[in-house]
């Protein structure tokens, strides 16, 4: 069972937030929370909203389907960053010039699922 949750429009640059991503790529949940939670990145704050909301709707879909649910079970099988729109803004400089800031935006996706229990041994 996989479960997914996106937040669009997040204001924060893409490539800021793709080197937090590559942190919980792969591993497990509450790992990936723990992680989340001690990085020093400002990033890393929209990113756990994000996982939270997909355990979240894992435990959803469990309830719906009648499932056993083991939050230890869940693991980060994709995280990912597109980049949403630029908001573009001019900033005064010297001479009556102006200069462009663009202020980026992202769209993080987490898509999280059980780790597959291999039954009797593979040779």
């Amino acid at each position: 069972m996989e479960a997914k949750a996106q937040a669009r429009f997040v204001r924060v640059t893409p490539q800021k937030a793709r080197r937090v991503v590559d942190l919980i790529r792969g591993k497990q949940a509450e790992e990936a929370k723990a992680m989340l939670q001690f990085a020093p990145q400002s990033a890393s704050e929209p990113i756990l909203k994000v996982l939270n909301s997909a355990i979240a709707n894992a435990r959803f879909q469990a309830d719906q389907t009648a499932t056993a649910f083991d939050e230890r079970q869940l693991v980060v099988k994709a995280a990912f960053v597109d980049e949403g729109p630029t908001m573009k803004r001019f900033r005064p400089r010297a001479q009556g010039r102006a200069s462009r800031i663009l202020k980026r935006t992202s769209h993080i996706t987490v898509l999280v699922g059980q780790t597959e229990q291999v039954k009797g041994g593979a040779r």
